[in-house]
This record gives structure tokens, C-alpha cells and sequence, in this order.
């Protein structure tokens, strides 16, 4: 064989190996690009139907809250927050049963967190309009609220306006906004969005008109809500109440005196509105859900759920209305 026919041989070799090395490299990485994208969706699945669990034991919580009945306050169990824990430990504890080792049903590395927020404790922007029409002492108290978290007045009449025109009849060709079902959406209705994030804490937007519940509301709520209280007063609420709750509105009176009164129309010492907050950590990928549930004697509903997942810092959400 002369030198050329060696080397043509020699480099058809090295072609070939390059070829089969390529074709290798890129079975591989479809391989894992599989197995990726398969342990992606089994994490995904695996962590919606724990955060419905977590969705069910709250309802749970609340159910047997409902059946002791009586008023809603800070020192009940629904109250408590839920730390970050491991999900395995205390599912190991309540089964007696020991950590599956099935990939499928693997959740030692999955760490659960989560919390009841009594959603009465804040100031019902459902209450600013009813059937198109302002409701005059909602409005006073939203006022006071809005001059004490320092956001302008005008901010305040377009949420009013937007509000009477979500709700305002259907009409052929009418550019009314959607009526908003979270406080997020606000922004349909020409709200800014910094408004939004300053009055989440202490505004709800429940289905219907509800009032204030005064063992659970922060001192910001107990000022807007109850005209003629001021500081000394809220915070006096707020240490007698957590020594003893509220069991009538005659309590609350009984304390304040004659100068400030709270009436039925305005308060209330029980809530029915809730919002469940669920949080799983699963290796690198966090999933939170956040529902709204309504309480009516032992049946807790669910009013709508948002879920969101986060890798790092980027977060996605996906909502989902209920009945």
C-alpha cells in the first residue's frame, strides 16, 4: 500500500471516529435532556398534589375551628404559622411508617411551610360599591387608610370609579374593565401598581360585602375602620385583645367608652374569608399557592387557588378559579 493510500486510509478512520463520537455526544444529551425534563414534570406533579394536601389539612384546620364556634382570634390553632420543615418527618409521624425509597414518592428532600391569613383582618374593597353605588362609610374608612399609608387621594377615586364601572350594567359597545377577583388585578382598573403593593397588607377583595374583624385586625385596619380612634386607642385594643379575645362587639365598646362605638354594620369578632398560603421547597425548585376560602358553618370552599413556581429568583404564576 503506497503512503498515499495509508494516509487516505488513515484519515477516513479519523472521519469515521469523529462521526460516531458526534452521534454519541448527541444520543447523550437527548438522553439527558429525557431524563431532565421527565424529573422536572414529576417534581411539578409531585409538588401540586402535596400543596393540595396542604390545601385539604387547612380546610380541615378550619372545619374544626368552625365546630367549636364562637369568635376568630389570634390564639387559635388555624393562627399558627406552619415553619419550613421537612415533609417526611412529620408524614413518617402521623403514619408511623417509614420514608419510601421510591423515586416516585420520594419526599425526603421536600420541605413544606405555609399559613392562614384571616382575610376580615383587612379592609374589604368590595364594600367601597355596592349595586354601582358608593357606600359612603366605606369610603370614609378606605380614606382614612389611604392618608395613613401615605397614597393620594386620587388613587383612591380611581379604584372608586373603576370599581362602579366593572360592576355597571353590560351595554353594546362599552369599554368597561373586567371585574378584578384578586388585589393584583387592581391594575384593571387604573390603579398603580405601587398602590397596589402598599395596600395588599391591609385591604382584602372578597365576593361580597364583609366586616372587619376586630381580634384579628392590625392597628392600621382598628384606625381606618373605627371613626374617632386614635393610636392610644387601637393599640389598647390590640393589648387587651391578646389577653383576652373578643367574644361580643359589647366587649370592644365596654373598652372604648362612649367617645368611639363599633357596630355590626362595620365589625364583627368572627371571620368566614380566609387566604391559605403553601409553600414546597423541593431541591432547587420552590412551588407557592396561595388560595382564598370561604367558611360557612362546617363547609370551607375554595374560592380560587394561585400557584407559582420559582427557580432562584424567576417566578411564574398560573391561577385557577374554583366554584
Amino acid at each position: 500500500m503506497s503512503t498515499r493510500q495509508r494516509g487516505a486510509a488513515l484519515l477516513a478512520a479519523m472521519l469515521t471516529v469523529t462521526l460516531v463520537a458526534t452521534f454519541a455526544a448527541a444520543a447523550l444529551w437527548q438522553q439527558w435532556r429525557s431524563i431532565e425534563v421527565e424529573t422536572a414534570e414529576r417534581a411539578r406533579v409531585q409538588s401540586a398534589w402535596i400543596l393540595l394536601g396542604a390545601l385539604d389539612w387547612s380546610r380541615l384546620i378550619l372545619i374544626e375551628d368552625g365546630r367549636a364556634g364562637g369568635a376568630d382570634h389570634l390564639a387559635e390553632p388555624w393562627a399558627v404559622p406552619l415553619e419550613e420543615a421537612r415533609l417526611s418527618t412529620f408524614l413518617a409521624a402521623d403514619r408511623n411508617v417509614a420514608q419510601q425509597t421510591d423515586a416516585s414518592t420520594d419526599t425526603r428532600d421536600a420541605f413544606l411551610s405555609g399559613q392562614i391569613i384571616d382575610l376580615q383582618s383587612r379592609l374589604n374593597l368590595t364594600n367601597l360599591v355596592q349595586g354601582g353605588t358608593v357606600n359612603e362609610s366605606a369610603l370614609a374608612q378606605f380614606g382614612r387608610l389611604f392618608n395613613q399609608l401615605g397614597l393620594p387621594a386620587s388613587e383612591l377615586a380611581t379604584l372608586v370609579q373603576g370599581l362602579r364601572a366593572a360592576q355597571a350594567p353590560a351595554e353594546s359597545g362599552s369599554q368597561a374593565p373586567l371585574m378584578p377577583q384578586t388585589l393584583g388585578q387592581l391594575t384593571w382598573l387604573g390603579v398603580s401598581p405601587a398602590t397596589v403593593a402598599v395596600l395588599a397588607p391591609h385591604a382584602a377583595l372578597l365576593p361580597e360585602r364583609r366586616q372587619v374583624n376586630l381580634n384579628t385586625a392590625g392597628v392600621e385596619v382598628l384606625l381606618a375602620s373605627i371613626e374617632g380612634l386614635d393610636m392610644a386607642g387601637a393599640n389598647k385594643i390590640v393589648a387587651v385583645r391578646e389577653m383576652q379575645h373578643f367574644k361580643t362587639l359589647e366587649d370592644v365598646n365596654a373598652l372604648l367608652g362612649q367617645v368611639t362605638r363599633v357596630s355590626s354594620n362595620d365589625h364583627a369578632v368572627s371571620s368566614s374569608y380566609f387566604e391559605v398560603h403553601g409553600r414546597l421547597r423541593l431541591d432547587d425548585v420552590t412551588v407557592q399557592e396561595r388560595s382564598m376560602v370561604r367558611r360557612l358553618g362546617l363547609e370551607v370552599t375554595t374560592v380560587w387557588r394561585e400557584r407559582g413556581a420559582a427557580l432562584r429568583s424567576n417566578p411564574t404564576m398560573a391561577r385557577e378559579n374554583r366554584p
